[in-house]
């Protein structure tokens, strides 16, 4: 466990996120061995429909995940705040608000799922695999959302490092079940969804043994199981508006997606190898905005404003220096990571996915901020704010992906996650500096000791 209301806030900061950054690495090298497998086993079209399903994939998966979440929040605030049973009463409620939502957000998806993938323009040639594809992660969802609410709970007491080794040691197991379901069983694309189905359970088991053995503070007990409906109302205050947040997320995606389904089998193979590379680089700046979630969830339960200010300075001008660097790094080498998909006499689709890294990395720099100001906002459990900015995020989006598309062709699609980042950074950032300073007022005037302490 970490104590984040104490010490070197950047120092807590680069600590907590360098374990994050391991495992959000190893958590991208669990998707991009998926894509690996299936282009270079099964195939380009393969790779295409398990591209035009990733955004639904992306979409279930990241409400779910969003859900939790804030859920969480208040699980670190209750830490910050040393109210353990209103920790331990945090885990049982988020427990079974997340289960209930999950289930629900999973048959929503199987029972709309003809009707999203004609509203995406899926080409005839990839469509039986695409939609074979979703429907078994759609059933296996639950696993992977559990596993991120056992590592939710563990990084909501300071420890980043656990759920590391245990994504390290089931993003080795998934490339193993791939190779056995695709290559030795010729389970094609259903192959890797049941592979990543079978590798994430294997997770949530070793937290739940993890956290049994190892974690007595997150033990609940049986008069914790007994709903509070106030309780929950707290949790989803925070929690609904996330899940809003990452759904607004991945609708606009979908809709860039379904632009790209227009332009065939090629470019949705290059469009999906080009995301999964972005992913992959940016991957430092997202360990930051979860590392800032728990930092200032913390300090935010305990009162130091003044620690969360610093903090959040901080990252940012670390942030500002990864964009410079890492767009350096893409645009040496992304034509040369992106080869490591696709077998090498496929050079038109290197050319396509190349074509949307050069546009992108010049924008790095917006994205990180959203990663810092938003994280940091719902860590204050201020998440109103965060889906004005994905809203922002969508409807820039859909502007880029469909009007400057249908005027520049693939050029255009390429500049939507761009303009959508600087249009989502801007109101995060507005935000932020607004309730901090109201917060900041607030505790001056009746917690003057804490807020001394803060600073």
């Amino acid at each position: 466990m970490q104590d984040m209301t104490s010490g070197q806030p950047l120092k807590l900061i680069i600590k907590f996120s360098i374990p994050l950054l391991i495992g959000n690495l190893f958590q991208q090298l669990y998707s991009i061995s998926d894509i690996i497998i299936v282009g270079r086993l099964i195939g380009i079209k393969a790779l295409a429909a398990v591209g035009v399903s990733a955004p639904l994939f992306f979409m279930l998966v990241m409400v779910s995940i969003g859900f939790t979440n804030g859920l969480t929040v208040i699980t670190a605030q209750r830490f910050g705040a040393h109210d353990y049973r209103g920790m331990r009463r945090s885990v049982t409620t988020a427990a079974v608000l997340s289960t209930v939502f999950t289930l629900a957000a999973s048959a929503t998806m199987l029972f709309f799922l003809d009707d999203l993938f004609t509203l995406m323009n899926v080409p005839e040639d990839i469509l039986a695999d695409a939609k074979r594809f979703t429907t078994v992660i759609s059933y296996g969802v639950i696993t992977m959302v559990f596993f991120n609410l056992l590592s939710g709970f563990l990084r909501a007491l300071g420890d980043s490092k656990t759920p590391l080794y245990f994504l390290i040691f089931t993003t080795l197991l998934n490339i193993v079940f791939n190779v056995v379901f695709i290559y030795y069983f010729r389970m094609g694309v259903v192959g890797s969804a049941l592979g990543t189905i079978c590798a994430m359970s294997a997770a949530v088991v070793c937290c739940l043994i993890y956290i049994g053995v190892k974690c007595p503070l997150l033990h609940p007990r049986k008069e914790d199981w007994k709903l509070n409906r106030d309780f929950c109302k707290q949790h989803l205050a925070v929690a609904l508006p996330m899940a809003v947040q990452f759904s607004i997320i991945a609708i606009s995606n979908t809709i860039t997606q379904s632009v790209c389904n227009t332009f065939g089998s090629d470019t949705i193979a290059a469009f999906t190898s080009a995301l999964r590379v972005e992913q992959l680089a940016t991957q430092p700046m997202v360990s930051f905005g979860v590392a800032m979630a728990t930092y200032v969830a913390q300090n935010y339960g305990a009162g130091m404003i003044g620690r969360i200010r610093r903090g959040v300075f901080q990252c940012s001008m670390i942030s500002l220096t990864l964009s410079i660097v890492l767009a350096a790094v893409m645009y040496i080498y992304g034509a040369d990571i992106i080869a490591v998909f696709v077998s090498e006499d496929h050079h038109n689709v290197i050319d396509i996915a190349k074509t949307y890294l050069h546009i992108s990395i010049l924008f790095y720099f917006f994205l990180g901020q959203i990663f810092i100001f938003r994280n940091s906002l719902q860590g204050m459990g201020r998440a109103v704010i965060p889906m004005i900015s994905s809203i922002a995020e969508l409807v820039l989006r859909i502007f880029a992906a469909v009007w400057l598309a249908a005027k520049f062709g693939y050029v255009g699609l390429c500049y939507a996650s761009p303009i959508a980042w600087i249009g989502g950074s801007a109101v995060v950032a507005i935000g932020y500096f607004r309730v901090v300073l109201r917060i900041g007022r607030h505790y001056l005037h009746k917690h003057q000791r804490i807020f001394a302490r803060g600073c």
